[in-house]
């Protein structure tokens, strides 16, 4: 048995639970919670049962949607209850529910994207950092202009920021249950104040404190770090009131009125979250040149990957399923977009079949057709991968034709058509059970071969385009050979490329030898130095990086970084330092200013330094 029978809980039904500890039972309900891995067992009424010992018995009873939301769907027997150890053991041992496809927060990562981050490499087209959609809820948007934000969501994002300060300067280390629950209960609270945005952000922390406190295989410390750099942004910006409504997300989904459309197949990409949402989007582009995406994702995980690229696409009774779309069209009567593309299957939607686009036919063609480094600018203005809309280019995509140099490590190393910039191909969902890395390994075995590619760039590394899917090259002799079911495209998440796919032109595996990658400005740069202290204090709280603040490695820090002309990175790294010690005490010994308000705002200013300069030396590693 183990803590996955336990079904997910509310984060305000745990924080209740915490809240109604003694302060000498939070000091347990860490090992409490350990303790409960192997005693979840199944009842045949769905409810789960954990027992500790003949006296205590704790049962979850879930409500119809699968989830314990209210404090009476969780019981135990022993005399404390409510208010016992066991029952707030169990809550804590329990996934965490909501927060799984915040429209308002814009997808991401985060693949962010770290994201975390927001990165896709965690997560496919949503990073952890940007969870999968949930299941559409339309709604009829206006243009209206946004309003302030009232007094009780700033109040609310104030004690956002209070508790996400608190549970940085804990760290991983000290990130237990109890500082968990004070950022469930501030999340919960920005809920209930219509700040689904920052509310998102803030369970997205939780659940990446416990995979790194259960040292989750999954769990990167740059993802956490991520997650904690655009929680304290967001909350920071909420709380000065400065910022609209438009800041707070939305709790739904919000869709317009996109009148008829004709869009054509792109690709199909798989969508894998670490939260256990599985499916697939299909990326389309408009006859305007407008990007759009129809996604299918739901509970599933891996399973529901490889099943959802064939199911049938549930918009406005579509006859084709997610392969034929990625390779036909559709002509859509009524249609509903919403801002970033999505296109809804409301009541009023008709769609009917057309005949899809070759990569070299317009409209797809003029993917291709732009310059690579304009190209990317579009997609760094954009602020996002996932970012763009209709009316864009297809949201955060870019294609380009490119000639294979060789394998460099588990990437492609690629120079882009006309004496562009060498590249590198990484996957663009590293699972082994996906397509993807296969794919890019016998590409990579062909040096010399050409093709055109459409892939999503990593805006975390210099340089590098996670493919989504290639195709030959018009006119060009060395380049693949797709079946003509494939419609002159290969899905790398779900199509295998095989050796009769490959010209003899191009050579094979035995030819290939290690080639270098191009120039890498972020691994030149002595920035990974800020990279490093800042994951410290992720990892290790105030306490650690006060310790990196002392002695020589300090001063070694803020004289590479001047030396690189990086003052405004050394300037922050030290102001960080200092404030991290920075723990005044009275004559007895007592902190007489215990917030950890000013160490927040350190860590965050040297956060979004940071990551504005590693973005800028990206762009520059384009051109």
């Amino acid at each position: 048995m183990s803590t996955v029978l336990l079904p997910p809980v509310a984060p305000d039904v745990l924080a209740d639970a915490v809240e109604q500890l003694s302060a000498r039972l939070r000091k347990k309900l860490d090992a409490a919670i350990s303790g409960c891995a192997d005693r979840p067992s199944a009842m045949a009424d769905g409810a789960v049962e954990v027992r500790f010992g003949e006296d205590a018995t704790v049962t979850l009873r879930p409500g119809p949607s699968g989830t314990v939301t209210n404090a009476e769907q969780a019981v135990c027997t022993c005399l404390l209850a409510p208010r016992c150890l066991h029952r707030a053991a169990v809550l804590g041992a329990a996934p965490i529910a909501g927060g799984e496809g915040d429209a308002g927060a814009g997808d991401d990562s985060g693949t962010g994207r770290a994201a975390g981050s927001g990165t896709a490499s965690d997560t496919g087209a949503w990073p952890e950092e940007a969870a999968p959609p949930a299941p559409e809820a339309e709604v009829a948007a206006t243009a209206v202009s946004p309003a302030a934000l009232t007094a009780a969501q700033v109040l609310a994002a104030t004690a956002l920021w209070d508790a996400a300060a608190e549970a940085l300067s804990a760290g991983v280390t000290a990130g237990g249950a109890v500082v968990q629950a004070e950022l469930l209960r501030a999340a919960h609270t920005a809920r209930l104040a219509g700040l689904p945005r920052a509310e998102a952000a803030a369970l997205r922390v939780v659940r990446s404190l416990r995979a790194a406190r259960e040292r989750s295989g999954g769990q990167r410390l740059a993802d956490l770090t991520g997650a904690f750099r655009e929680l304290l942004a967001g909350a920071a910006l909420l709380a000065s009131g400065v910022a609209g409504t438009d800041a707070a997300g939305s709790a739904r989904r919000v869709y317009e009125q996109g009148g008829s459309l004709r869009v054509y197949g792109l690709c199909r990409e798989p969508v894998l979250s670490a939260t256990g949402y599985g499916g697939v989007t299909t990326h389309l582009v408009g006859s305007d040149g407008a990007g759009y995406t129809v996604s299918d994702v739901r509970p599933g995980g891996l399973a529901r990957v490889k099943g959802a690229g064939s199911t049938s696409v549930a918009l406005g009774g579509a006859v084709l399923d997610h392969a034929g779309l990625a390779r036909g069209g559709l002509r859509i009567v009524g249609a509903t977009v919403s801002a970033d593309g999505r296109l809804g299957a409301g009541r009023g939607v008709s769609a009917t079949p057309l005949r899809g686009v070759d990569w070299f036919e317009d409209p797809a063609a003029a993917l291709f057709a732009r310059p690579v480094q304009e190209a990317m600018a579009a997609v760094l203005a954009d602020g996002a991968p996932e970012a763009g809309g209709p009316g864009s280019t297809p949201p955060g995509l870019l294609g380009c034709d490119v000639e294979v140099i060789g394998a460099a490590g588990d990437s492609v190393v690629v120079r882009v058509a006309d004496g562009g910039p060498l590249l590198r191909l990484c996957p663009a969902h590293p699972h082994p059970e996906l397509p993807h890395a296969a794919n890019l390994r016998r590409i990579a075995g062909h040096p010399g071969l050409v093709l055109r590619v459409l892939g999503r760039p990593d805006l975390d590394r210099a340089a590098t385009l996670r493919p989504l899917a290639v195709g030959p090259v018009p006119g060009a002799s060395a380049t693949l050979r797709l079946p003509d079911a494939w419609k002159g495209r290969a899905d790398l998440g779900y199509d295998r490329l095989q050796g009769e796919h490959f010209p003899r032109e191009a050579a094979g595996p035995a030819a290939c030898g290690p080639v270098t990658a191009g120039p890498d400005p972020l691994a030149e740069a002595p920035l990974w130095r800020v990279r490093r202290l800042l994951e410290t204090g992720v990892a290790g709280g105030r306490r650690a990086v006060a310790e990196a603040g002392r002695g020589t490695d300090a001063d070694l820090l803020s004289a590479r970084l001047t030396r690189a002309e990086l003052r405004g990175a050394a300037h922050l790294a030290q102001a960080l330092t200092t404030e991290a010690g920075r723990r005044p005490r009275d004559t007895f010994g007592r902190l007489t200013d215990p917030s950890a308000d000013a160490y927040a705002r350190a860590w965050l200013a040297s956060a979004v330094h940071l990551a504005a300069t590693e973005r800028s030396l990206v762009a520059a590693s384009w051109s």
